[in-house]
C-alpha cells in the first residue's frame, strides 16, 4: 500500500516513541522510510534583539551544532529501521518553518505517507504551543497517519 513512508523526529522520548511506531508500520507495509530532521536557520533563532551577540555564536558555530544534532536524532531513528530490517535514509533539512520543511521533504522524496507524532493537546496549550502535526496536516498533499503519543506522567 505505502512505498516510502517520511518520519519527522526532533530528538524528544515521544518522537522516538512516534519513530518507533513508524518503523513498525513501515516493516508491516513493507514500505522503505526517509527520516528527517528539519532544523531551523540560525536567522530564525537570533530575533531582532541581538540574542546572538549576548550568546556570542557565529552562524558557522550554529550550523555545525545543528548538524551534529540532526545526525544524532537521525541515525537513531536510522539504527532502529535497520534492526527492524527496514530499507531507511535520513535527510537533515533547514526551513525557517518545521512543517514546511517536513512536508517539501515528503513531496522531493515522493513519499507517500507522512508518518508523525501528536501530543494531543488541545485547548489553551495547543493555541499557545502551537503544533507542528496540525501545520503538517494542513499542508501536506499526501497522506498523513497521526500516531498519539504516550506521554508519561
Amino acid at each position: 500500500m505505502f512505498k516510502r513512508i517520511l518520519i519527522p523526529t526532533d530528538g524528544s522520548a515521544l518522537s522516538a516513541q512516534a519513530a518507533n511506531k513508524g518503523v513498525s508500520f513501515a516493516r508491516e507495509t513493507g514500505a522503505e522510510i526517509v527520516a528527517v530532521y528539519v532544523t531551523q536557520p540560525f536567522a530564525a533563532t537570533v530575533g531582532f534583539d541581538g540574542m546572538a551577540a549576548a550568546y556570542a555564536i557565529t552562524d558557522e558555530d550554529y550550523d555545525k551544532t545543528a548538524q551534529q544534532q540532526a545526525q544524532k536524532y537521525l541515525k537513531s531513528v536510522l539504527d532502529r529501521a535497520e534492526t527492524a530490517g527496514v530499507k531507511a535514509v535520513g535527510k537533515a533539512v533547514s526551513n525557517f518553518n518545521v512543517a514546511d520543511g517536513i512536508v517539501q521533504t515528503a513531496t522531493e522524496e515522493d513519499c507517500d505517507l507522512i508518518f508523525i507524532g501528536s501530543h494531543g493537546r488541545s485547548g489553551l496549550s495547543r493555541l499557545l504551543l502551537g503544533s507542528v502535526t496540525i501545520k503538517v496536516l494542513s499542508l501536506a498533499k499526501t497522506a498523513v497517519l497521526v500516531y498519539r503519543v504516550k506521554e508519561s506522567s
